[in-house]
């Protein structure tokens, strides 16, 4: 069953605010800036971005990272991508830690 817009929309502010609140309390040097609903992650140590937007049309949010686009579906209770299988927690540690060179894990 797909989610409602209202969900939706719910789901994506909720994760961006997660995401912000996981940063703000880690270990690494991550900075971030939101426009609406999208979230640019800049690794400090390199300067490489990771960015995460909504993509209302399709109900789904985008990760843009070096290794390619991820697409992920919300799927209660959470967000997984259409293309690896992974949750958003896992792709989001994955394609910051191949960015930053060693392991990050934001606890999400």
């Amino acid at each position: 069953m797909t989610a409602s817009q209202a969900d939706f929309e719910a789901a994506i502010e909720r994760t961006l605010i997660e995401i912000e609140d996981a940063l703000d309390s880690c270990e690494w040097d991550i900075d971030y800036e939101r426009a609406d609903a999208v979230l640019t992650l800049t690794l400090e140590d390199n300067g490489s971005q990771v960015i995460l937007s909504r993509q209302t049309a399709n109900k789904e949010l985008w990760v843009a990272a070096r290794s390619g686009g991820y697409h992920l579906a919300f799927e209660p209770p959470g967000w997984k991508c259409t293309t690896t299988g992974e949750d958003l927690p896992t792709l989001l540690d994955r394609v910051l830690t191949e960015q930053q060179g060693e392991s990050v894990s934001l606890g999400l």
